[in-house]
C-alpha cells in the first residue's frame, strides 16, 4: 500500500461524504418544507440506485463471479437491516426524516435517542465509504471513478438536509447537529482509507464479494431511510423525480 493510494482513498472519501455536511447546514438553517425535502431525497435515491447498479455491482461482477456478487449483495442488505432494526428499538428509526412528516423523538421523550441517532448516522455512511476504499484498492491508487464519487456526493446532500431538519425540529442544537455530521464526514473518510489499506492485496473474487456487500448495504439504507422520506405525503410524480436522479447518474458515466 503506497502513500498515494492512501491519499487518493482519503480524498475521494472526503469529497463524497462532505455532501452530508453541506446538506446538514442547509437543512438546519433553511426551513424547507417536507415536499421540497422529499423531492430532493427522491432525486438522491435515484442517483444511488444508478451508482450501486452501474458502478458497484458491475465492478463486482467483472472482477468476480455471479454467485459471489449475489451472495455479497444479499449479505450486505441483511447486515445493514439487522443493525437498523436494533437502532429502531432505540428510537433512531426516523433519523433521516425531516420532522414534518415523521417527528424525531426529543431526548426528553426518549432518553438515549440522540446517541442512537448519532450511531445510525455513522452506520448509514459506512457501506459507501467501504465501497470507495475498495474501488481505490482495485485501481492501484488511481482513485475512484468520477461517477461514483459524484453520485455519492449528490445523494448525500438530501440525506443531510432531511436528517438535520428533523433534528432541529426535535430540539437538538446547532452544535449537536453540525458536530454530528462533521464526525460522520471524518469517519466516512477514515473508513474509505481503511478499506483501501485493508483490502489492497485481496483477490479478485473476494474483492468482488466485498464490493457487492457494500452495494447491498447501500441499497438497504436507501430502502429503509431515504425512500420512506421521499414517498411520504409526496406521491405525485416522485417516481419521475427518482428516475431523473438515475438519468443524471447515467450521464455522469
Amino acid at each position: 500500500m503506497t502513500v498515494p493510494t492512501v491519499l487518493a482513498a482519503g480524498l475521494v472519501g472526503l469529497l463524497a461524504a462532505v455532501g452530508l455536511l453541506l446538506g446538514a447546514i442547509v437543512g438546519y438553517t433553511d426551513r424547507l418544507g417536507h415536499r421540497a425535502i422529499a423531492t430532493v431525497t427522491g432525486f438522491g435515491a435515484g442517483v444511488l440506485i444508478a451508482v450501486l447498479t452501474l458502478e458497484l455491482l458491475v465492478e463486482s461482477h467483472e472482477h468476480g463471479s455471479a454467485p459471489a456478487t449475489a451472495l455479497g449483495f444479499l449479505l450486505g442488505a441483511v447486515l445493514f437491516s439487522s443493525i437498523n432494526r436494533v437502532l429502531e428499538k432505540r428510537e433512531a428509526a426516523d433519523r433521516k426524516r425531516c420532522g414534518e412528516c415523521a417527528v424525531q423523538p426529543t431526548e426528553e421523550e426518549a432518553p438515549g435517542s440522540g446517541t442512537a441517532i448519532a450511531v445510525g448516522a455513522l452506520i448509514d455512511g459506512i457501506p459507501e465509504s467501504i465501497a470507495i476504499g475498495l474501488t481505490v484498492a482495485t485501481s492501484g491508487g488511481a482513485g475512484a471513478p468520477f461517477a461514483l464519487v459524484a453520485g455519492f456526493f449528490l445523494a448525500n446532500i438530501p440525506q443531510g438536509i432531511s436528517s438535520a431538519s428533523g433534528m432541529r425540529q426535535a430540539g437538538r442544537s446547532r452544535k449537536y447537529v453540525l458536530g454530528l455530521w462533521s464526525t460522520v464526514v471524518a469517519t466516512s473518510t477514515l473508513a474509505a482509507v481503511l478499506g483501501a489499506i485493508a483490502f489492497a492485496d485481496a483477490g479478485g473474487t473476494f474483492l468482488a464479494g466485498l464490493t457487492a456487500l457494500a452495494a447491498g448495504g447501500v441499497l438497504a439504507m436507501l430502502a429503509e431511510t431515504m425512500i420512506p422520506e421521499a414517498f411520504h405525503l409526496n406521491r405525485r410524480f416522485i417516481g419521475v423525480v427518482t428516475a431523473t436522479g438515475v438519468v443524471v447518474a447515467i450521464l455522469l458515466q
